[in-house]
């Protein structure tokens, strides 16, 4: 039996790259699978079913079940729509992976307004979305008395939480955004059976090829028989495992965790590193005089 058997997943940009990788594995794990993907370009211009229907297509020919899916989850209608085919399909929903984004990089004095809000709307608002119209799902169960055991598992970046990005700020300030929703949605939707964790992953995917500084190395050629350090494979074991009764009974939730190659790190946030404190008013010279 899989570790995912039975379980019913919605994976969003499941049509290429780690989302293709999720996708594939948890099939392979033995839950069914909602392939959303819009198809459209890396700066999110333009549709196309055939990423979606591809992997589809190879998780059925390979004896499993799923469907395609290419509604727009930076619209609410979209979002819900997504979550609606799983439970009309295939009877519930057990496990969303947020992974669909798109990449509009610019310096600020250039970044124009429509790449800061589409970059935000997809990656910000579109895991906000879909998190938002499953968790209404699990909350009617739960107090229906039918407590759900799900789990959720969003895509952050090193841009946003560990190392900033210069060029990226529309996207890295999405992607530390999406780490900090992970731990309030965990915080809120534990009473109602859900986990809530983050990745933050670094691998050879359309994105990442075109991120200044990155490029480079992530399409260095690998020799034959090397581990491949930046393939996209790599990430999707971790999701699995989080999306899985194993980290269920661990009680994984509200963690935050890079992923890189045959590395796995948990990530810590905002924390004091120094403090000065007065026991009056604060004064300028005073703070300018400590603070350094």
């Amino acid at each position: 039996m899989g570790a995912l058997e039975g379980k019913v997943a919605i994976v969003t940009g499941g049509g290429r790259g780690i989302g293709r990788e999720h996708a594939l594995l948890f099939a392979a794990e033995g839950a069914t699978v909602v392939v959303n993907d819009l198809g459209g370009g890396v700066g999110g211009d333009g549709a196309d079913r055939g990423p979606a229907q591809q992997v589809v297509d190879e998780i059925v020919a390979a004896g499993g079940r799923a469907a395609a899916n290419t509604d727009d989850i930076a619209t609410w209608k979209g979002a819900k729509s997504i979550v609606d085919q799983a439970v009309s399909e295939f009877g519930g929903l057990d496990i969303v992976i947020n992974n669909a984004g798109i990449l509009r990089d610019g310096f600020i004095p250039s970044l124009s307004e429509p790449d800061w809000d589409a970059v935000i709307a997809v990656h910000l608002k579109g895991h906000f979305s879909v998190l938002r119209h499953a968790a209404e799902y699990w909350k009617a169960r739960s107090k229906a008395g039918d407590q759900p055991n799900a789990a959720v598992v969003n895509t952050a970046s090193g841009s946003g939480v560990t190392v900033p990005n210069a060029g990226q700020a529309n996207y890295g300030a999405a992607k530390a955004a999406i780490a900090a929703l992970t731990l309030v949605a965990a915080d809120e939707l534990e009473r109602y059976g859900v986990r809530v964790n983050a990745i933050a992953p670094i691998a050879r995917t359309r994105l990442t090829l075109q991120t200044p500084g990155m490029g480079a190395i992530l399409a260095a050629e690998v020799e034959d028989g090397e581990f491949d350090y930046f393939a996209p494979a790599n990430i999707a074991p971790l999701v699995a495992y989080l999306a899985s009764d194993a980290a269920r009974e661990a009680k994984i939730t509200g963690k935050v965790y890079a992923v890189q190659g045959g590395a796995i790190s948990e990530l810590a946030g905002w924390h004091d590193v120094k403090t000065i404190e007065t026991e009056g008013p604060w004064l300028i010279d005073d703070i300018a005089a400590r603070l350094p």
